[in-house]
């Protein structure tokens, strides 16, 4: 149990803490006044020390300075010194070692961009100009160099090198043979130039694009765009045209197209249509090509330089097209303009992909101008032939009455336009619409073929012996019919028009039968005669025959006979199974009918004189001479 304290100790107490109160206080101003003093005597220490500190900070900041200075003395010095190297290798030229060229400059532009951002360095304007100056020479030796470059490396391609490019069929041998065998051109032939491969020759070694990229991209960067584009256009320009030339190509005007004979011209349109096909899946896209692949990647017109390079090569190639298709226009002309349109037809699409761009555009439209100009040209030349058949005054009759030179002229004519059915609808399609091109052709065709028997009708009339003009009609119709049967025109004219000619045919044979021996007929013919005359025997005269009569009649059938073979052995008819038809015809009348004279009446001449007189030839032996009928024997 806890004793409450009295009062005494509770005062006891008191005294005893206010006492430990008063020494607390005291000792706390003790304790200030010491830290007021140390405050006095480290102000005093800090004031003293100042000087000092001002001192040491001056000196690490000159130290941090002079550092700064060594470095930047250090950096110019680097700049002197690459400058210097740069200078040994610019002067040098590009030449030897184009990428270290390459990278001088580079060093040089750098230089150059560090003085021009520390213009406050006293020696900077004169490091500038001198840089400066460098870089000129620099672009001027590249120029050099790139002209060097494209000089020694734009060689003119030799015939035998593109030749060897072109599909097996296209190569100069076997287009050789083809012309040698009077094959003007077949179907096939156009066709296969679908799948054919072409393989660009190499106009530039691969190794050396790079170069050439490399120093056309420093010369655009310097400024030097146009000087590139001209040197770049010069070098190829002259390399195309003398790749050309060396393969034959040359610029004709209208006028020397015009004085050329048509054998020379001719010749020289089967080139073109080659030089054409060469120069634009071969050289033009080779061109490109070289031209995209050097200027990759730079500012520069690329369409426009290309367009520099072949612009006179296209224009030396499309004039003479465009000559030709202006020239005086012939039939013989026809094909060739067929050959020429069908090329440039073919390879529209492709100046299309190869010229592309605005600064080429002049040279598409000139394509296709001219491509329109052939098929119009060709178009007026079918018209020119339908007419100059129609109204062909030549007088030149032929005797024999065989084939007219026109009529085989004009079914081989028929006959070569057949070979070019895929390009004759192409054509009809420049100027046809609403209509199929494969009617327009057999309109065409029709057309001409009825011009032909209307001309070949006027001739007919004028041979004086109306049976030479029957067999005439005979044989130039029939080989109308003939040559259609045997070619592709049946499938145009079609089955109708083969019919109908061939009872044309016929017809005049029929004609010709009864016009020449119907007279010679009739003295074999007993109407006239009396009745009683079948009854004659070999012992006597009838009564109502006299014998002079029965003479008369087999004297009139020699001297006729012997006329029409004398004649009608110079006849011809070319065509041997309708030779041998006529022949049976005519035997098939004949032959009965003098056999059943001499059966009836050559009693009455064995019995009187000189019976072989009157009586020359057996049945057999006319047979015989009828083999010798139409032959053309002179």
């Amino acid at each position: 149990m806890v004793v409450p304290l009295t009062m005494a100790d509770l005062s006891q107490r008191a005294i005893l803490l206010r006492d430990s109160l008063q020494k607390s206080t005291a000792n706390t101003r003790g304790m200030v006044a010491i830290l007021g003093s140390f405050d006095h005597r480290l102000s005093a220490l800090d004031a003293a020390m100042r000087p000092t500190q001002v001192r040491t900070h001056a000196i690490r900041m000159a130290h941090e300075n002079i550092d700064k200075t060594l470095k930047a003395a250090e950096v110019i010095l680097a700049q002197f010194d690459l400058a210097r190297q740069a200078e040994a290798t610019i002067l040098r030229g590009p030449h030897e070692d184009l990428e270290s060229y390459l990278a001088a400059i580079d060093v040089l532009k750098s230089i150059v961009h560090y003085f021009t951002s520390n213009k406050n360095l006293k020696s900077s304007d004169g490091v500038l100009n001198h840089v400066n100056n460098l870089l000129a020479k620099s672009v001027v030796k590249l120029e050099e160099e790139f002209g060097q470059l494209l000089a020694s490396y734009s060689k003119p391609i030799e015939p035998d090198r593109l030749f060897n490019c072109l599909p097996n069929y296209l190569r100069p041998s076997a287009v050789d043979q083809r012309e040698n065998g009077k094959n003007h051109r077949s179907e096939h032939s156009a066709k296969s130039s679908e799948g054919a491969v072409y393989k660009p020759p190499t106009l530039i070694p691969p190794r050396i694009l790079p170069l050439l990229h490399d120093l056309a991209h420093q010369l655009v960067q310097a400024g030097h765009q146009q000087q590139c584009f001209k040197i770049y256009s010069n070098a190829r320009a002259a390399a195309l045209e003398s790749s050309l030339r060396k393969l034959g190509v040359e610029k004709l005007s209208k006028e020397d197209v015009q004085k050329m004979q048509w054998e020379a011209l001719e010749a020289k349109i089967g080139n073109w249509v080659h030089f054409m096909r060469i120069a634009v899946k071969l050289l033009f896209a080779g061109e490109r090509k070289v031209c995209d692949q050097i200027f990759d990647g730079i500012k520069i017109p690329k369409d426009q330089c290309f367009g520099e390079v072949t612009m006179n090569s296209v224009e030396t190639l499309l004039s003479f097209g465009d000559a030709v298709a202006k020239s005086k226009r012939s039939p013989e002309k026809l094909f060739v303009l067929l050959d020429m349109y069908e090329i440039m037809h073919e390879l529209q699409p492709e100046f299309e992909t190869i010229f592309e761009g605005k600064a080429c555009i002049e040279m598409r439209e000139s394509v296709v101008s001219l491509t329109k100009r052939l098929a119009q040209t060709a178009q007026e030349t079918f018209g020119d032939f339908e007419e100059l058949v129609e109204k062909d005054a030549s007088k030149t009759t032929v005797l024999d009455g065989t084939v007219h030179p026109l009529t085989s002229y004009v079914i081989n004519y028929v006959k070569f336009l057949f070979d070019y059915q895929s390009t004759l609808k192409q054509l009809f399609m420049e100027f046809e619409t609403g209509s199929e091109t494969v009617s327009q052709l057999a309109i065409v065709t029709t057309r001409i073929m009825q011009a032909l028997q209307n001309n070949l009708d006027g001739k007919s009339k004028l041979y004086r012996d109306p049976a030479l003009t029957y067999l005439f009609l005979m044989n130039n119709t029939h080989y109308m019919v003939r040559s259609v049967r045997r070619s592709e025109a049946k499938d145009i004219l079609g089955d109708d028009w083969i019919q109908r000619h061939r009872r044309i045919v016929q017809q005049n044979a029929n004609q010709y039968r009864r016009i020449a021996w119907s007279k010679i007929l009739q003295t074999l013919s007993v109407q006239g005669m009396n009745s009683s005359a079948s009854m004659a025997t070999d012992g006597g005269n009838s009564s109502g025959v006299s014998r002079a009569a029965i003479k008369e009649r087999f004297k009139s059938f020699n001297m006729q006979f012997e006329e029409l073979h004398q004649k009608q052995s110079q006849w011809t008819v070319p065509d041997q199974e309708l030779r041998e038809s006529l022949r049976l015809a005519v035997a098939e009348v004949l032959l009965p009918a003098y056999r059943s004279f001499i059966k009836r009446f050559g009693a009455l001449v064995d019995n009187g004189k000189n019976p072989q007189k009157y009586i020359k030839y057996t049945p057999d032996e006319l047979e015989k001479l009828l083999g010798e009928f139409f032959e053309g024997k002179n």
